[in-house]
């Protein structure tokens, strides 16, 4: 239950207003990271709209540019859907614990809704409010998330249309350095992370090279290469509950 200044019960119009509050560092964010998948987004061959609308529909950095790079490679729809939802498969999960948190009445359609847009960020500013959680809040958050995302990707496509090939090429660059932000920090923190990390890499650059799979399509092999590693560290170096810890 969440309370105003006041200390009444605050309405969905505030709630509303605090998720665009705390939603904006995150929709700028979102802008810079989604102009550089707009490039890979531009080498695929997608034009601006076609863009915006596959960043609105799956507002997500690996799982997007993962399809790109399946649409670039003329791959069948299949397999771009099985990549997607590989990479995205992590959001099943934050979606299920966002839903214990709200009200045990609150409809199917904002269950919905919210649903749509669960990324790590916006996970992460829901999942700290108290209990019951107000979906009003999610949708203040996606108001201006969202269209970051989407407006950035188009607007790297249109950038990557207007400049020097030199330029685009080193515009692509940044995508990788984006990812490499995201897995060193945690690779330098456990050790069995920066294993399996680098494990990936040797696996990836094998499977390029030896027979029989090295014929099988870019998409497919990083869909192996996904399941058979995460099936290993999951099933080699399983994450203990906390509480039955303590």
């Amino acid at each position: 239950m969440r309370l105003n200044k006041s200390g009444l019960l605050a309405s969905h119009g505030e709630v509303l207003r605090e998720g665009i509050r705390d939603g904006m560092p995150i929709a700028l964010g979102y802008f810079v990271v989604a102009f550089t998948l707009g490039i890979a987004a531009r080498n695929a061959g997608l034009s601006p709209l076609q863009g915006f609308l596959a960043s609105f529909f799956n507002n997500a950095s690996a799982g997007e540019y993962a399809a790109f790079t399946v649409i670039a490679a003329d791959s069948p729809y299949l397999e771009m859907a099985l990549i997607t939802l590989v990479a995205n498969a992590r959001y099943l999960l934050m979606s299920c614990v966002l839903s214990q948190r709200f009200a045990p009445d609150a409809s199917i359609w904002h269950r919905i809704f919210v649903g749509f847009d669960v990324t790590d960020e916006i996970f992460g500013i829901s999942a700290a409010r108290p209990a019951p959680l107000d979906p009003y809040y999610n949708y203040g958050a996606m108001l201006v998330a969202l269209p970051g995302w989407a407006g950035g990707t188009a607007i790297g496509i249109m950038a990557g249309n207007a400049l020097p090939p030199a330029i685009v090429s080193a515009l692509s660059v940044a995508l990788y350095g984006m990812f490499l932000a995201i897995i060193i920090p945690p690779a330098r923190v456990n050790r069995v992370i920066g294993a399996f990390v680098l494990l990936a890499f040797a696996a990836s650059f094998a499977a390029s090279v030896l027979p029989v799979i090295s014929e099988l399509s870019g998409g497919t092999r990083t869909i192996l290469l996904t399941v058979v590693l995460s099936a290993i560290a999951a099933v080699k170096y399983p994450r203990k509950d906390e509480e039955s810890e303590t």
